[in-house]
């Protein structure tokens, strides 16, 4: 008997997976190399250590970042309290010394830079990672909405009790993986906390349940498919070397800093400075106009090969949270004359204002904008007005924070900003054209279609929007020749303006998920199915379409588009994948009650063990799969079914 990590799925709701976090792999074998982690909770502070400028005599510059990969979150808030380094003579340094409020959901996509200290020269066995859920908020993405879970209902994975303090996560860095500090060099430390593996999500339980259990691996480089941002206070700035000086205050931190940073400039480099757009050399110039001590915030990509981070696009002012305005980020989910509703609103209050500091989740904010707003467009030059803002655009503004008479957040941007930001969408395609595709679409802005209010989006009412015909343009060098009726497809760019739709959406880029791996879920309520397979042999799994309606929950998601298996006549038939290019495939039989799992390598074999597990009394409460995925049949790299016995 072997065990299988589920690392792959991307839905972290099963039976399946609990079963796996139970082994021994579930941690050390869904990280990096061999690396492995353990964590702890305390109620006690952090214990003293070293700062990196207390003991900094022979050093060199560590650039620490910090990354996450996605889970079923909207919103998961926590303080991180500390991150240490070990050395191997058992030396600490303290690398983030202030407790700062962290929205892992937001670095997804994301890596932040969170110290570029000195570090006194010598070997890093290990990493400590310090988290608190005192204050915790923690929004689960279901299928029924979006859950704010309560405090009572966050639990700590080792005693099962509700997490109400720190919890500490200690990751061993294997002896290819350690970090090697040397006078005048940077060595970089990516560490990534991986909400997949760090939560279950129980959905069965009412209310549902978040049990947490912190998984944290290294890489001595950021992902290099991630923006790299970098937070802090302006230094210098230096035409003649095109490149500026910030110090490093990572997330919503205020006052403090963690090292320095040299950002190099090219000639497509971006920047929005209080409100007025550059690209290139005037940019920067005008950057070099600003006093030390302005806030600035970069995004960009990091070579590791020159250790030379390259700024791409450069935030100053208002459009940056943590300056003396309160603001809100989030996709507009209606609008009506100048007010706009934002929904999943991460909203942050700087300390000087009347609302306190802080960052929090709010699921829905009412923006006032006007006239004297200063709208603008990440990345993109021309006058831009409120008009501009419209429904499913994901946008973040900053002015006067405030309430209702019931108490909601409100923010009155009548004299403040907004940045309107790339904005993603994703559906099913039912038209295609050169220049356009129709689809029907899912979500917008990280908002299911069915949140959205699209009147006043068109030019008169007959033409607004519509999610079932969203109708979106994308550039000519774009083609569409293979978006066929039904291929799941994704696009980015900017929503069109209220009021002067179709089109409803100007995307600059299209993606067709035909090739992607798809995901497929799907689970029984105990004591689950005996007969579940109308088919069952080396070469073929087929769940009939009663099978699949009588399922709990079911879903298959190619990308971050769902469709439902039980619309499929013909049933889901679960295929080997026999190509000469097949990835590694494994197979797994959970079985849930003796909390034991067999491994497989091939689909055959898999087969021959599930036919005798399902002898008729024994029942499959679920079943995952992964693959490529054409209209009824997934070609399977990776299943898992968990049987009740």
């Amino acid at each position: 008997m072997s065990i299988v990590c589920a690392k792959r799925f991307t839905v972290h709701r099963s039976l399946a997976w609990a079963a796996c976090a139970m082994g021994a792999m579930a941690l050390a074998g869904c990280g990096s190399g061999s690396s492995s982690s353990s964590s702890s909770v305390s109620s006690s502070t952090t214990p003293s250590v070293s700062t990196a400028q207390q003991v900094c005599n022979g050093c060199g510059t560590a650039m620490v970042s910090l990354t996450d990969q996605p889970g079923d979150f909207v919103s998961y808030i926590v303080n991180v309290d500390s991150l240490t380094l070990t050395r191997s003579d058992g030396t600490v340094v303290q690398t983030v010394p202030v407790t700062t409020q962290v929205d892992f959901a937001q670095l997804v996509d994301l890596s932040e830079i969170v110290s570029a200290d000195q570090i006194p020269a010598g070997r890093y066995v290990s990493a400590t990672l310090t988290l608190d859920y005192t204050n915790a908020t923690i929004v689960v993405d279901t299928s029924s909405g979006d859950v704010t879970v309560p405090a009572a209902d966050i639990l700590d994975g080792t005693t099962g009790q509700p997490l109400t303090g720190q919890v500490t996560v200690t990751l061993s860095l294997n002896s290819d993986e350690q970090l090697v500090i040397t006078p005048g060099t940077v060595a970089n430390l990516a560490l990534d906390f991986n909400l997949l593996a760090s939560n279950t999500v129980n959905l069965t339980a009412s209310p549902l349940t978040v049990t947490v259990n912190p998984a944290l691996t290294a890489s001595l480089a950021p992902d290099a498919t991630k923006q790299v941002h970098v937070r802090g206070p302006l230094v210098s700035a230096s035409t003649s070397a095109d490149d500026y000086v910030i110090g490093v205050r990572p997330f919503e931190d205020q006052s403090n800093t963690t090292g320095q940073v040299t950002i190099a400039t090219t000639g497509t480099t971006t920047y929005l400075i209080n409100g007025t757009s550059y690209t290139g050399d005037p940019g920067l110039a005008q950057l070099a106009t600003l006093s030390a001590g302005t806030l600035i915030s970069t995004y960009g990509t990091l070579d590791r090969t020159s250790d030379t981070f390259t700024a791409t696009q450069v935030l100053v002012g208002p459009s940056v949270a943590g300056t003396t305005t309160s603001s809100v980020q989030g996709t507009v989910l209606s609008r009506s004359g100048n007010t706009i509703t934002v929904g999943n609103g991460l909203m942050f209050h700087p300390e000087s204002t009347s609302a306190g500091g802080g960052l929090s989740f709010q699921q829905q904010v009412a923006v006032t904008v006007g006239t004297g707003t200063s709208v603008t467009e990440e990345g993109q030059s021309g006058a831009f007005t409120a008009s501009d803002i419209s429904v499913g655009q994901q946008l973040r503004l900053s002015g006067a924070a405030g309430s209702d008479s019931s108490g909601n957040p409100t923010l009155d941007a009548t004299a403040g900003t907004a940045l309107l930001l790339p904005t993603s969408g994703e559906g099913l395609v039912t038209a295609a054209a050169s220049g356009s595709v129709t689809v029907n679409l899912q979500s917008l802005g990280g908002i299911d279609a069915s949140g959205l209010t699209f009147a006043g989006t068109g030019a008169t009412s007959q033409q607004d929007a519509t999610a079932a015909s969203y109708q979106v343009s994308v550039p000519a060098s774009v083609s569409t020749s293979s978006a066929g009726t039904g291929t799941a497809v994704g696009f980015t760019g900017f929503v069109t303006p209220f009021g002067s739709a179709p089109p409803d959406f100007a995307a600059t880029t299209l993606i067709n998920y035909g090739q992607t791996q798809t995901l497929f879920d799907a689970w029984w309520s105990s004591p689950g199915v005996t007969t579940p397979f109308a088919t069952l042999t080396g070469s073929e799994l087929l769940l009939s379409q009663a099978t699949l309606q009588a399922s709990a929950q079911k879903m298959i998601r190619i990308g971050q588009v769902s469709i439902d298996p039980s619309t499929l006549s013909g049933g889901l038939e679960l295929l080997p994948d026999t190509s000469t290019t097949a990835p590694t495939q494994s197979f797994a039989i959970v079985h849930v009650k003796s909390h034991s799992i067999d491994s497989f390598s091939t689909f055959n074999d898999f087969a021959t063990a599930l036919t005798t597990d399902l002898n008729g009394t024994t029942a499959m409460l679920q079943v995952m799969a992964e693959g490529s995925y054409t209209t009824g049949a997934l070609t399977a790299d990776h299943v898992i079914v968990a049987l009740n016995n």
